[in-house]
């Protein structure tokens, strides 16, 4: 897909990999339109000259606000981008429930509702695409992340369900799975951090080449080992 001109509804688009994501679109012609819910990110972005909703997308009613926002407007390219990392470690502390509500609500829930909300616009254009950005911990999970492994995985096994409901239309149903990456939700975390900028630029390179899937990083060792072993991935993430 050619992404020149293109309008683009990216989640999660004022900090980490939203936020390279949105920079390299505009840089490639795209017309960007992002959400964020930090006051500051937010008119950080605006004085770059983007477009920005502030919406929260930990419940429908701020899911439901943004689809209302959006209204009539054409739209190319949604990618579900935004996302939350709880901490949900019995060893350490007993959860918070409602942080965990929050965290599933806004990485599972909330992109099922905005397909749902938006694909009657999507359905209208030339060529469209839908890009859900999952993890590496969809496809293995670490012990300290139930909840957010959980999320992801369930957002990866939708994915793969909508692309082959939608495998004859005019969309094209991207999963991005970035390895573990240098951004504010993952401060402290020891593992190695791969530059959000070079995340983003190969999820827009996946949507460029019409990729069903980006396999990011080490993302794309782990996607052959957990072919070859699914309990060697298992045992190799779990101990993170």
């Amino acid at each position: 897909m050619e992404l020149k001109g293109k309008t683009v509804l990216l989640t999660g688009g004022t900090a980490g990999i939203g936020r390279e994501m949105a920079l390299q679109l505009k840089a490639k012609g795209a017309q960007v339109v992002v959400t964020g819910r930090n006051p500051e990110r937010i008119a950080a972005m605006r004085a770059e000259g983007f477009e920005v909703i502030e919406a929260s997308l930990s419940n429908a009613v701020g899911v439901d606000a943004l689809i209302a926002e959006w209204g009539e407007r054409k739209l190319e390219v949604l990618i579900n981008n935004a996302g939350q990392l709880v901490d949900h470690d019995f060893r350490k502390s007993p959860p918070d429930p409602d942080a965990a509500d929050d965290c599933i609500y806004t990485n599972l829930n909330a992109p099922i509702r905005l397909i749902e909300g938006l694909l009657i616009r999507l359905q209208a254009c030339a060529a469209a695409a839908i890009v859900n950005v999952t993890s590496g911990l969809a496809v293995a999970p670490a012990a300290r992340q139930p909840v957010y492994c959980a999320t992801k995985s369930g957002l990866r096994f939708y994915t793969l369900a909508l692309r082959e409901q939608l495998k004859d239309t005019r969309i094209k149903v991207i999963e991005a799975l970035p390895p573990v990456v240098d951004t504010q939700m993952n401060d402290g975390n020891p593992m190695k951090k791969m530059p959000s900028e070079e995340c983003a630029r190969q999820i827009l390179e996946a949507i460029e080449k019409g990729r069903d899937e980006a396999n990011i990083g080490m993302t794309k060792a782990l996607r052959v080992m957990e072919s070859i072993s699914p309990s060697l991935a298992k045992r190799i993430t779990l101990p993170f």
